[in-house]
Formats: C-alpha cells, structure tokens, sequence
C-alpha cells in the first residue's frame, strides 16, 4: 500500500506563472543543455498570471489551463480548485531587487506576498514554493523576508528558505534567487533545503552552452532574434565572458541586455532562453522584446526540476506515514 501512494501525482496549483519556467521544472520531462531531465509527478491543474503574453507562451508550451489576470481575481475564479497538494508563487520580485528601485511593501508588487499567503490558506496544500530575489532577504534590514515568513507562518506552516545560485546546478547562468518552502505543521516537518549538485568546478561556461549559435543568421532558429538597443553606459552594456557562465538574465533591460562575447551585437533571445536552461523546443510569443522580458522574469527550468526533485522525495517519504 505505501508502495503505491509513493507514485501519487501531486496537483498543482501556480500563481504568478510567467510563461512557465517554474512549472515545466516541477513536470520535467525536457531535454535542455545536453541533458535530459526525467519527468516528475507534478501535474499543475490551474495556474495564473497578469501578462497576456507570457500565457500565450505559456498555452502554447505547457498547458492551457493557464487564465490570464490579476492574482486576487484569480482566487475567487469558479475554476479554480478547492484544494492542492503544492501552490506555487514566484511572486513579483522587482521591488525587491538590488538592481532594480527596492521600493519593496511601499509598492503594489511589493504586496502581493499576501495574494500567496491568501492562497495557501485557501487551499491548504501540504507543501508550498515561492521564489524571489537576492535583495529581499536584506530589504529594510531583513524586516522584508520577515514579514513574509511570519504571514505563512501564521497560516500554519513551517517555513524555511535558502539563497541559492543557478549555476551550483548546471545553469549557464550566475542567477542568485531565494527559494522558500512552507510544509503544512499538521501534516509534514519542516523542509530540509537540497544542496546544490555543484561548485564553481561545475559551472557551465556560456561557449558551452551556446556557442553553436553564434555563426546562426537572425532568425535561423526560433527566437534567434536580438535587439538593436544603441550602446550605453547603462546596465546590460558589458561584453560577456564565454568561459563563464552569464550573467543574470534581467527582465527589464529595456533592449540592453548584454552583448555576445564577438562584440558585434547583444544577446539573442534564444541564447536568453539557453543560459535560463529554457529547451530549443519551448518558443516565446509574440516578440523578441516580450521573449527577452518572459525569459528574465522565469524561474530557471533547471534549476526548478532540481528543487522539485527534492520536493518528490520528501512528500514521498513522509506523506505515506500519516
């Protein structure tokens, strides 16, 4: 019998989907970098964001079950399920951001943590994950992540959270994010945090990963495309290494999203979507400005079906005993 519900597929419920990177590391079953990544039991039965765009990304690629528009619409939708076993939330995480204004809980986004919080008391799943950025474990000195954690706290859940950096799991990319797990106190322990796979030995260097497309002409692949954005001395203008992996992949770059290591011209959306570890089969609609703007706000796949993995195991193990 407990062999059995060890292959329980666990509903999902994803808020602030973007166009999906979050959720196509918690299904699995893609192939990016060389590497295939197995499919996990993870089935998202709703999931929801405010950009037309990235849904359309999201319908075309993953499912469309997606609903385009705001979150606190979304928790009163008809369709959305009563329970799930795991609510996803990469809530909006610019405000937040050392590279961005940080105007944190003075900003609408800033807010809309709680939109997280009312959906994990509304649905009550065993397990929930947000994601957010670096900065918000120092804004307003540390007060932010703070009253994060209390408000799910009170919800019930044990809460833990953990700074990590997507190139210690093979993406080409030195992206560091937060992610936070909340397991219901009635139900599960607290959360254990999986160690990274690897160090600063393992990093993917961006030649690797995508060096194939440099001699491509625009547009020989799908979003093959790059912006024309004139040189600045703004953010976004350096010049990167291709024996390191890159930099973080910004969401508003505005056009100055790096420039390719020949010197010749910026970053093309699909090599975007490479250091994000986005598969060549996953196609951004409708532009390449909304693409580049889709790939900096996702969640790295890669990244995802590692944390996902450990998610499995855990719910596997200790949801049986109860």
């Amino acid at each position: 019998m407990v062999a059995a519900s060890r292959q329980k597929e666990y509903r999902v419920v994803s808020l602030f989907a973007g166009c999906g990177g979050l959720d196509l590391g918690m299904h699995g079953g893609f192939t990016a970098l060389g590497r295939r990544y197995p499919k996990n039991r993870f089935r998202v039965v709703y999931a929801n964001d405010i950009d037309p765009n990235a849904t359309l990304t999201y319908a075309e690629n993953l499912s469309s079950l997606i609903v385009t528009g705001d979150v606190w619409d979304c928790l009163d939708d008809p369709v959305l399920p009563p329970s799930a076993d795991v609510v996803l939330g990469g809530f909006p995480c610019q405000d937040f951001s050392h590279a961005g204004k940080r105007r944190g809980f003075e900003s609408e986004r800033g807010q809309l943590y709680k939109a997280m919080s009312k959906a994990v008391r509304q649905l009550s799943p065993a397990l929930f994950l947000a994601e957010n950025v670096k900065g918000l474990l120092t804004m307003d000195d540390g007060a932010a992540i703070a009253a994060i954690t209390r408000a799910f706290a009170r919800a019930g859940y044990h809460v833990t959270y953990r700074l990590y950096n997507a190139a210690d799991f093979g993406v080409p990319q030195r992206r560091e994010r937060v992610v936070i797990i909340g397991t219901r106190k009635d139900l599960l322990p607290a959360f254990e945090m999986p160690d990274p796979p690897l160090d600063e030995s393992g990093w993917v260097a961006l030649r690797d990963a995508i060096g194939d497309l440099a001699p491509l002409p625009e547009g020989a692949v799908p979003n093959h495309y790059w912006s024309r954005a004139k040189r600045n001395a703004g953010q976004g203008n350096g010049i990167v290494d291709p024996d390191r992996p890159g930099p973080t992949m910004r969401a508003e770059h505005h056009g100055n999203i790096e420039y390719h290591w020949s010197g010749k011209r910026r970053l093309s959306a699909r090599e975007a979507a490479r250091i994000q570890s986005f598969p060549d089969a996953f196609i951004f609609h409708p532009s390449t400005s909304a693409a580049y703007k889709q790939i900096g706000n996702a969640v790295p796949p890669v990244l995802a079906w590692h944390i996902a993995r450990a998610i499995q195991r855990f719910l596997d193990r200790h949801l049986p005993r109860l």
